[in-house]
């Protein structure tokens, strides 16, 4: 545990070194970082800031300065798209004398810019002392991010936005502190201020007060939303599902009530509920504080590498370790809990394939955790930079974590926004650290958090909860789901007793379920260039990939550079892809790229959404392509419905993250492989045979006769209704590999 620490932070406050009475060394606010539970390659360390200095935050702007979306449905009427702002400002204040003052105001393009900006502000001397390994090893920026952040994150406005004003984003500037190696239980005071470091050092060798923590007096909560409303809000997401917007929708409700001290629900959290990726942030003069108990990490990354471990998939503790078993079991066996996993693990893999080389992203482990009353399914993914990539630009491709938003992410952010309607301020965003000279950094995501404001003399505090919503979940199962994953901070704050809460006692236990597959980036790796990348580069021969707003487009990526090919991305839902609609403008294009193959990429809605994808296919099959064409889920349906095909929902229902059997004829793609063979399916709509059609059927789903592959007799088109990109398809980068080895007819 880190009790120590949380002992030590109250011995500082004594001394004088942190707190109200340190104000010659900087300012009262709190920052702390605290890997709770045993020792792990989850909790390695844990950190405690020392007085700062300055402080960095953004709130929200004006409407004249940043529009709200007019109404409108995205899981209905499909989304709106809109250009990110291209400013975020933040302000820098500085403390002197007893206060904080106005220093400097900055301008970024966007979040991860907005770290960038912080760098002349930052010292690059590294501490003297040696600090375990992980831990930043020069002054470096600590705080809290909202999850209203993605409005610089995601091309959508949202119609619930936060009011003018509030608060986004607080940062500290972190150049002394204390740090626990949780392995070796060693207490480390460091830093640039010598005589705090001194005065730290000298205050850990006395003897310590135990830490007491008072029980939580009854309070009185309620609820943005109620059990009905919440199961409705399920209902709203999975019609969405239905007609193909979205395949999986994080949605939640928020508890609220008057609370004691937000440190004191801090602590009794850190004692009864410890979690890896716990911390504690509160700025004084703002009366504004989080406390988290977070099992989750975001992203953490080095100089070199990015990992992340997202979770999905979950399940009661259980009051024994037999009936915990039990769970865990059938947890694992569950196919909607393994399907709605990998979903997300397919998400991160792409999210993180936007910053790293190509090949080498992939999944390390796969655990499950338990924790003091759930148990979660947990995988862990890594990847390697790209040369000229960091931390900052990590930050801006995954911010919000696709566990706590869904699939694909720029249409959820939009269905959450509809669903929800109101801004969801810090819960779901992040708590965490960078070193903005190297990147070096890490982010929890904040669940399990109880955000507090300070009226006066008093403390209210919000608790948010909820989960990832399929078309299998069971509305009444979902919304009992929430109330358990909130139950531990309301019982930390009084608001329901420890009979209410049937919070289940017990450590932090992770079970190793796999070891994830060892991966190299092959030598004839590939580039990825967005489309003006390409003709500014004059890049010719890649692979013309049109990204149709799918949160799996860069996994296809991926696969494409890895098997040796450039890859040039046309984001097709963008203003300048619809220039291309023109066939001048599109001939135009295709002979100053000479694209080797083309590859129509999945995405929600339907083919009609997707005015590019739809011409590329009539052109296809008109003859008028001199290259290879595979169409995949959505682009699949795109060259069927160019051929006459209908396109209609699923009769047997959307399946999501889930491999099938699938059969098929010999040749064309599937060459050399046995029959059935296991793709994953994201799909919620069908092709559907009509009369006669030049695409010939070439697989079905062995289960339901459903076509799940398309053929052209004669020129090289084929599609595919399942992701070959998928961790869940067997050889799936076997058909990856078939296609791109048809020569182009140019």
């Amino acid at each position: 545990m880190s009790d120590r620490l949380m002992a030590l932070a109250e011995q500082l406050v004594r001394a004088d070194l942190t707190g109200q009475g340190a104000f010659r060394y900087g300012s009262p606010d709190r920052v702390m970082l605290i890997s709770g539970g045993p020792a792990s390659h989850l909790a390695r360390w844990s950190m405690m800031a020392g007085p700062s200095s300055y402080r960095v935050s953004i709130r929200q702007p004006t409407r004249d300065d940043l529009p709200q979306a007019g109404q409108h449905s995205p899981l209905s009427e499909g989304i709106q798209l809109a250009p990110m702002p291209d400013v975020l400002i933040a302000e820098v204040e500085e403390w002197k004398h007893g206060s904080w003052y106005h220093r400097v105001r900055l301008r970024a393009n966007n979040l991860g810019d907005m770290m960038e900006k912080l760098q002349p502000l930052t010292s690059k001397e590294l501490f003297q002392q040696t600090l375990p390994d992980g831990c930043p090893q020069r002054p470096f920026w600590s705080g809290a991010l909202a999850y209203d952040l993605v409005q610089w994150t995601q091309p959508i406005r949202l119609q619930y936005p936060p009011e003018e004003g509030t608060l986004l984003a607080v940062l500290w500037y972190v150049d002394n502190g204390v740090v626990e190696d949780r392995h070796t239980g060693v207490i480390t005071c460091f830093g640039q201020d010598l005589k705090w470091v001194d005065a730290c050092s000298t205050t850990i060798q006395e003897p310590w007060e135990t830490m007491v923590v008072p029980e939580a007096k009854p309070g009185r909560e309620s609820s943005t939303h109620t059990d009905e409303t919440h199961e409705e809000n399920i209902r709203r997401i999975q019609q969405g599902i239905v007609t193909g917007q979205v395949y999986q929708v994080n949605i939640g409700k928020h508890w609220q009530g008057d609370i004691d001290h937000p440190y004191r629900v801090f602590q009794r959290l850190s004692q009864h509920n410890p979690a890896p990726f716990s911390a504690y942030v509160e700025a004084d003069d703002l009366g504004f504080a989080l406390a988290s108990s977070s099992p989750e990490s975001l992203l953490a990354c080095d100089e070199k590498t990015i990992r992340t471990s997202p979770i999905k998939g979950t399940c009661p503790r259980g009051s024994s370790p037999e009936e915990s078993a039990a769970y865990r079991t059938a947890m694992l066996e569950s196919d909607k809990e393994r399907a709605e996993h990998r979903m997300l693990v397919d998400l991160m893999r792409n999210d993180l394939t936007r910053v790293c080389q190509p090949g080498t992203v992939g999944v390390d482990r796969f655990d499950v955790e338990v924790y003091t009353n759930v148990q979660h399914l947990v995988s862990h993914i890594s990847g390697v930079f790209r040369p000229g990539t960091s931390g900052q630009a990590a930050i801006q491709a995954v911010f919000p974590g696709g566990s706590i938003t869904g699939c694909p992410r720029t249409m959820v952010c939009a269905a959450i926004d509809e669903v929800e309607q109101m801004p969801r301020s810090f819960w779901t965003g992040s708590i965490g650290w960078m070193d903005v000279h190297t990147g070096a950094s890490s982010w929890n995501i904040l669940i399990r958090t109880l955000e507090a404001k300070r009226n006066g003399r008093t403390w209210s505090g919000s608790v948010g909860a909820g989960g990832g919503i399929t078309i299998g979940s069971q509305p009444e199962n979902e919304v009992e789901e929430a109330a358990w994953k909130a139950a531990a901070l309301r019982l930390a704050t009084g608001w329901i007793t420890a009979e209410q809460s049937n919070v289940s006692q017990g450590g932090l236990e992770i079970d190793p379920i796999e070891q994830g597959v060892q991966r190299e980036a092959s030598n004839s790796t590939g580039s990825i260039f967005k489309l003006d990348q390409a003709l500014q580069s004059k890049v010719v021969g890649g692979v013309l990939f049109i990204e149709n707003l799918d949160s799996f487009s860069y996994n296809i990526v991926n696969a494409v550079t890895g098997l040796g090919h450039d890859a040039i991305i046309m984001e097709a839902r963008s203003s300048t892809a619809s220039a291309y609609l023109d066939p001048v403008n599109l001939h135009n294009l295709l002979e100053a790229l000479q694209p080797s193959h083309l590859i129509l990429g999945p995405g929600p809605g339907t083919p009609m959404d997707a005015d590019i994808t739809v011409a590329l296919a009539h052109h296809a099959l008109a003859g008028q392509l001199d290259m290879p064409v595979l169409g995949i889920c959505l682009g699949h349906q795109a060259l069927a419905l160019a051929d006459g095909y209908s396109v209609v929902p699923s009769p047997l229902g959307p399946v999501h993250g889930s491999p099938v059997p699938v059969e098929h004829e010999k040749g064309s793609l599937f060459s050399n492989l046995e029959s059935p063979v296991m793709l994953t399916r994201y799909n919620s709509l069908i092709i559907q045979e009509n009369a006669d059609h030049t695409l010939d059927v070439c697989a079905r789903e062995m289960n339901t006769g459903l076509p799940m592959g398309l053929v052209h007799p004669t020129l090289p088109i084929h599609s595919l209704q399942v992701h070959p990109e998928s961790v869940g398809s067997e050889y799936g980068m076997v058909l990856m590999q078939q296609f791109l080895q048809i020569q182009s007819d140019g």
